[in-house]
């Protein structure tokens, strides 16, 4: 792997427990399954992973949570776990289009251990990362309590029900995602997150209850107050000191200080230590510097509570004429929707697939993540600092009031008795992750239309900045301006910066964009929450008429997507835009499709070509992108529009060597300066338009397209476009070579339709099967193609637009697996990935 994506005190793999089998008596936790398995084991720290050893049955059973109760035919498996994403998938499912239509239903989940005598001593919890949804958990037959969000994050406390020795503890959790629809988007369904037990000394560090502020920065010296609950639920009053260390990222200490109280019994007291760091290395989205909180809590000179932080020291403001500032500099944020769910593995996506979407997009000059429309999971705010993105952490997609897709079991039914405990549980979790410079309460809620609207606004808004006073917030808001009814502007009045959804679709907005508002209320903040993207399936093209989309024409929205882009750039008071999404993802489809192709990426992380315009905008490197493919047999002479995204200056097309002319434009249009006839020295040597994409007619006759690009005068990129020759072999390449034996890891293996000499075959539908030896599986198959009924969790897949993809992941010790691929007259293929014990 070429960087760590190591979980926060992650140790949830077979091989790191068993390396720690020494240090087992500090927990004493073993399996009490009757399996003949090897008991578990738990290292030295207060918080392990709880995600191996789970039965599992979907349907309902009235005495599952007993410890009585016989599993009879019930699955092995460890989380997380999304049951839906293993299908069938219908057209007859109620979970319908908005949930792509798939399987749903009520399961459960079963757990049995034991716990040292030692352990009595101590106080156990279990902490889920997210369960969807409305979920129960019972220790030893006795009810914990029913969560009903699916995306939030809790804890129970274990310890008054425990048994220790050698009798079992039994717990067992009911999933119900019966209740359908309740999402406008896949959601899966299951433990889908990851579980960890946490045991402490009564005398300890609340769970998430370590803050972490930075109120001064600059480049020589930063202040750093760290804000920490320690709870005693001892008998008797502790004399108690806290020390906190900072260490830097290469593990030198940068600050450190100590406190002390006295806390009665059945008490808490919050310390507050205000810390300096001389010189700090600031957080930012091109250096993403994390520090480290090192906190021991003692009475005398006994430990009885450790915890670590990581955290970044950076200064973030929304300024009303300036946009967005990161360490006092203006940076435009140039974001990205995002759905919680990886494709094919569902909504239990092991944090490499992550990493590698989040490369893509950042290789994209992508900056910002609008976590839509609920919080992600806790590893994904982990790569969001350690990659260097700005995060947008959103609460619900439902306030009060009811939406049209979910008219009966969306959030509004949970709203009144839970909204205030998520809204605490969210930012209790996310608050000392760097990346997240801003909160949103809400998505498109009806609620900014409502009569109530700004009254449930104003007691959200509240709440956020009592709980986190450091971060501004906003509501996505899709009603400003509407008809006949728009968003009360005592609605919007309340928000600290005014998020826009879909800012273009009202009158003369369509060209004016956010100046209208801008002009009315000069002291307002703007955000673009979500603005159109181009749609469609990766490498789909067609010579007819563009069909209609949404009430136009698909091939307008090509321009509706860049003159967006250029009012967003040019104008500093707009902090920046998330359009939407950056990824295709499961749901909110029409049937035979179940997947929404508004992403830059498809479900297999594949580029389309709208990912290369945002790439030319957003970064400065030489782009040239050049499209369709050239395969149109049988439409010799017709008339096909090949266009190109590029930053250069200017670009020439020639077909089979014959030039079809020099384009070019310029963006952003710089003018004088000076001195009369002064203009910049990069200016472009020819504007033959005022779009951001260059365009060809060309009558078609097989053979190349070729695309050069100047900037300067000199020749920085090419680009060929061929007609290739009928479907010859597979080819099969891999991410990486090597992967750990862990959970959290996966191989990406693309696999290639390619013909006699080599070039991807871009209309290539060929039928693969796969087959796989050595310590490992194959967790899903995929190939983006949004009306494909194959399986995502089969060993075969058809080729869609000549690509598929390949999810690998290790099984059992280190070794080599080899993963083979074969289809009915061509060449087959190998790709073999070693497996290695995790670091």
């Amino acid at each position: 792997m070429s960087r760590s994506i190591t979980r926060r005190d992650f140790v949830g793999n077979t091989a790191m427990m068993a390396a720690m089998t020494g240090a087992a008596s500090a927990l004493g936790l073993q399996s009490a399954l009757g399996d003949g398995r090897q008991p578990a084991t738990i290292p030295p720290m207060r918080k392990t992973s709880f995600d191996e050893g789970w039965s599992f049955s979907r349907g309902d059973f009235a005495d599952a949570s007993s410890a009585s109760f016989v599993e009879k035919g019930w699955s092995e498996l460890n989380v997380p776990h999304d049951w839906s994403i293993a299908g069938p998938f219908s057209r007859n499912e109620p979970s319908g289009g908005s949930g792509g239509y798939s399987p749903t239903g009520i399961g459960w989940y079963r757990k049995s251990f034991r716990l040292e005598k030692a352990v009595a001593r101590k106080r156990v919890s279990i902490l889920f990362d997210g369960i969807y949804q409305r979920s129960e958990v019972w220790i030893n037959g006795q009810s914990l309590g029913l969560r009903p969000y699916g995306y939030i994050s809790f804890a129970y406390d274990l310890t008054k029900w425990l048994r220790f020795g050698d009798e079992a503890n039994f717990l067992a959790v009911r999933v119900d995602n019966s209740l359908q629809p309740n999402s406008r988007w896949y959601s899966g369904s299951g433990i889908y997150r990851h579980v960890w037990l946490v045991a402490t000394d009564p005398l300890h560090i609340a769970q998430w209850g370590t803050a972490i502020t930075t109120p001064e920065v600059s480049a020589d010296r930063a202040v750093v107050e760290v804000a920490t609950r320690v709870v005693n639920e001892s008998g008797a009053v502790a004399d108690c000191a806290l020390t906190t260390v900072l260490h830097d990222k290469d593990g030198t200490v940068a600050a450190t200080d100590t406190a002390h109280t006295q806390i009665a019994a059945g008490g808490e007291y919050v310390f507050r230590q205000r810390l300096t760091v001389a010189n700090p290395m600031l957080w930012s989205t091109k250096s993403p510097v994390l520090y480290t909180a090192h906190q021991s809590l003692s009475t005398g000179s006994h430990e009885v509570d450790a915890n670590s932080t990581p955290f970044g020291i950076r200064k973030i403001e929304f300024d009303v004429d300036r946009g967005f500032l990161l360490n006092g500099e203006h940076v435009k944020l140039n974001g990205v929707c995002l759905h919680g769910d990886g494709g094919a593995v569902g909504a239990a996506v092991p944090e490499r697939v992550w990493e590698r979407r989040l490369e893509l997009l950042k290789e994209m000059g992508c900056n910002a993540i609008r976590c839509s429309h609920n919080p992600p999971a806790p590893e994904f705010l982990d790569l969001c600092d350690a990659m260097g993105f700005l995060v947008m952490d959103e609460a619900f997609d439902e306030w009060r009031q009811a939406k049209i897709q979910t008219p009966q079991y969306g959030y509004h039914r949970y709203f009144d008795e839970w909204a205030d405990r998520d809204v605490e549980a969210m930012i209790g979790r996310d608050r000392n992750h760097p990346s997240i410079v801003i909160w949103s309460a809400g998505n498109e809620v009806p609620d900014q239309t409502a009569p109530s609207g700004p009254e449930t606004a104003r007691k959200l808004v509240d709440l956020f900045h009592a709980t986190d006073p450091t971060r501004l917030v906003t509501v996505a808001c899709d009603q400003i301006a509407a008809e006949p009814r728009s968003a009360a502007q005592e609605f919007l009045n309340i928000l600290d910066v005014v998020g826009y959804n879909y800012v273009d679709r009202w009158r003369d907005r369509r060209e004016k964009y956010y100046s209208i508002d801008r002009h009315d209320f000069p002291q307002r903040r703007f955000i673009g929450t979500e603005s159109e993207a181009m749609r469609g399936a990766r490498g789909a093209y067609s010579l007819a008429a563009p069909a209609a989309l949404f009430g136009q024409p698909a091939s307008n929205t090509r321009i509706e997507v860049e003159q967006m882009q250029k009012f967003i750039q040019t104008y500093d008071y707009v902090s920046g835009d998330f359009f939407w999404t950056g990824i295709d993802y499961l749901g909110e489809a029409r049937w035979p499709e179940r997947v929404a192709t508004s992403g830059v990426l498809d479900t297999c992380g594949f580029r389309k070509d709208a990912y290369y315009l945002y790439q030319s905008l957003w970064t400065s490197a030489p782009v040239l992108r050049l499209f369709p493919h050239w395969n149109w047999k049988g439409h010799e002479g017709e008339i096909v529009a090949v266009t190109c995204y590029t930053n250069c200056d200017t670009v020439e097309l020639l077909v089979n060597g014959k030039s079809f002319g020099l384009k070019g434009f310029e963006f952003p249009r710089l003018g004088m300066s000076g001195r009369y006839g002064n203009y910049p020295a990069r200016a472009r040597a020819l504007e033959t338009t005022a779009d951001l994409h260059l365009s060809w007619d060309v009558p078609y006759e097989p053979g190349m397209l070729k695309a050069v690009g100047t900037r300067d005068g000199k020749v920085v990129q090419t680009a060929e476009v061929s007609t290739t020759g009928e479907p010859a072999a597979i080819r099969m390449t891999a991410d990486r070579s090597a992967i750990e034996t862990s959970w959290r890891d996966v191989a990406h293996v693309t696999v290639e339709i390619v013909d006699a000499q080599g070039r991807t075959v871009p209309d290539a539908a060929n039928a693969i099967a796969f087959s796989l030896d050595g310590p490992g599986r194959i967790l899903g198959v995929d190939n983006g193609q949004p009306d494909s009924s194959e399986s995502y969790q089969g060993n075969q897949r058809a080729a869609f637009n000549g690509l598929a993809l390949v999810l690998l992941q290790a099984a059992g010790g280190p070794g080599t697996m080899q993963l083979s691929a074969s289809s009915a007259q061509l060449t087959g293929a190998t790709v073999a990935i070693v497996t290695r014990a995790a670091s």
